[in-house]
């Protein structure tokens, strides 16, 4: 099985040089990758932020959860607006509102301003990260430009994996020198730079007709409005309820009765949805995601994959600055400086993609990939200690795998969605990608906090910091298992398909 363009469409599109393709891949690359750097100083500066602007400890990680709260729930509904009224001007109009909001975050004066000002970054993210998989589906078609199309999305995977790693690193930089704030600041510099960037590199004809009225009436007929409000609702819900319980308190708040009626109701939203979709598809009407859809072995392998590599990085990730922070005593700049591997083994691994993907099968190399994903918090729960080991026997290892199978992931996961969906709703794929990796990091997150904070509250060990690393070191195990998971269904899904990133004929 080869992976080509549904339903054999295939864009008619204008010729696009080499220096110009080069530029758009440069800056979807940096608008949706920027998202992830923000998010990954967040996670070194909010112990220095909480302290200067206030934040009481309940609220500690409102700032993250508002971002993944509000791109939650506007997500698909922005990816299936951009098909119709233009993946260019949803990417651009995107980057401006990150561009506001991480100034606006340097200017906060008050935790509600910041917890705010992030859920606007999270509302942005849900313009720019669809739309970018939708142009570089239209500007690089698989027929025609199998190669580029290839490129693009190990770029962008690379980009958001690198910018996370990159964020941390310059979360601790700023936080120990010119503060905080600079962080943000130099970010909305770079949105700044990357927008009139964008503005001449992406090109206008890929939004197609000019708005008017024939494309509000589209909006309104082609739009599954009621199936983008019923999956929005669920995921904003089961956001929020996510946020809630990673606090401190977790064990108590889970139990509540006013979230666990919030839990079931997000529950109970996703049959509804799919009912709906089974309605829909009957009538021949717009469907958001038909149900036919999750038949195809690989599209569906591909999500249940990303889902759980996602949530198992990012809370491998977290668990590790706080391991360094909170029991081993390092400052946020140390801290930072040990996570430089990962952007850089990232960047490395997307530049080896890139130019072998045409001869990778991905039945043997997203399992392989998976199982990188699983050894690198194996490491750290089996090696890390209070007083050990030194930086070259553990940390550097799991810093340097952890991103590489998410990188492999991000291109052949992107080719597996957009190759499942219509030629017309390629943001929609996109929404439908980054939606799962948007709730398995959320949930994976939740998860792990949980089980690591009920593990470290249960101990019976009189060292506080001592119980604080058998918590990490549970949630550690917890994501291994993740990622080995994943290699399972990989393997299972993806067993059928042939090489990608071909030309079709």
């Amino acid at each position: 099985m080869e992976l080509s363009e549904p339903n054999g469409l295939v864009e008619s599109h204008t010729f696009i040089s080499k220096s110009r393709a080069v530029a758009i891949i440069v800056c979807i690359t940096c608008i949706s990758g920027i998202s992830n750097l923000l998010a990954g100083l967040l996670t070194v500066c909010i112990p220095v932020i909480s302290a200067d602007l206030g934040f009481p400890p309940e609220l500690q990680l409102w700032p993250a959860s508002a971002f993944a709260l509000a791109c939650g729930c506007t997500l698909l509904l922005c990816a299936a607006a951009a098909d119709i009224l233009g993946c260019r001007r949803f990417c651009l109009v995107g980057a401006l509102l990150q561009t506001l909001s991480a100034l606006g975050a340097g200017l906060a004066k008050t935790p509600s301003q910041l917890i705010a000002l992030r859920a606007i970054a999270g509302i942005s993210a849900s313009f720019c990260l669809p739309s970018a998989v939708g142009i570089s589906a239209r500007a690089f078609p698989a027929a025609t430009s199998p190669r580029i199309r290839s490129a693009a999305f190990s770029a962008m995977g690379g980009g958001q994996a690198v910018g996370f790693g990159l964020g941390l690193v310059l979360g601790g930089v700023f936080s120990d020198t010119l503060g905080w704030r600079w962080g943000f600041y130099t970010t909305a510099i770079l949105n700044i730079v990357v927008l009139a960037l964008a503005l001449w590199a992406l090109p206008s004809d890929i939004d197609g007709a000019v708005l008017g009225r024939e494309t509000l009436n589209r909006l309104a007929r082609e739009i599954d409005w009621f199936g983008c409000l019923l999956i929005s609702a669920a995921l904003a819900l089961l956001s929020y309820e996510l946020a809630v319980v990673s606090g401190s308190d977790a064990g108590r708040l889970i139990r509540e009765p006013a979230n666990l009626a919030i839990l079931c109701i997000s529950f109970a939203l996703l049959p509804l949805f799919w009912l709906w979709m089974r309605h829909q598809t009957r009538n021949s009407r717009p469907a958001l995601i038909p149900n036919a859809i999750w038949r195809n072995a690989p599209f569906t392998a591909v999500c249940i994959t990303v889902f759980l590599v996602w949530g198992a990085l990012n809370a491998s990730e977290q668990l590790t600055a706080l391991y360094l922070q909170e029991v081993r005593d390092f400052s946020p700049l140390t801290a930072s400086l040990y996570f430089l591997p990962a952007p850089i083994a990232g960047a490395m691994m997307n530049v080896a993609i890139g130019l072998s993907l045409p001869f990778l099968r991905p039945w043997l190399a997203v399992p392989i990939g998976c199982l990188v994903s699983g050894i690198a918090p194996l490491l750290l729960a089996t090696l890390c200690r209070l007083d050990g080991p030194s930086y070259w026997h553990a940390v550097f290892q799991a810093m340097a795998l952890n991103p590489l199978g998410a990188d492999l992931i991000y291109t052949i996961a992107n080719l597996v969605v957009t190759s499942a969906f219509p030629t017309k709703t390629q943001a929609l794929a996109g929404g439908v990608f980054q939606m799962l990796s948007q709730i398995g990091k959320s949930i994976g997150i939740a998860s792990t906090s949980i089980i690591a904070q009920q593990v470290a509250a249960s101990s019976q060990l009189a060292n506080a910091n001592e119980a604080l690393l058998q918590g990490y070191k549970a949630g550690w195990w917890y994501n291994s298992g993740l990622g080995f998971v994943a290699v399972l269904v990989s393997f299972w899904g993806l067993r059928n398909v042939g090489k990608l990133g071909v030309k079709i004929d």
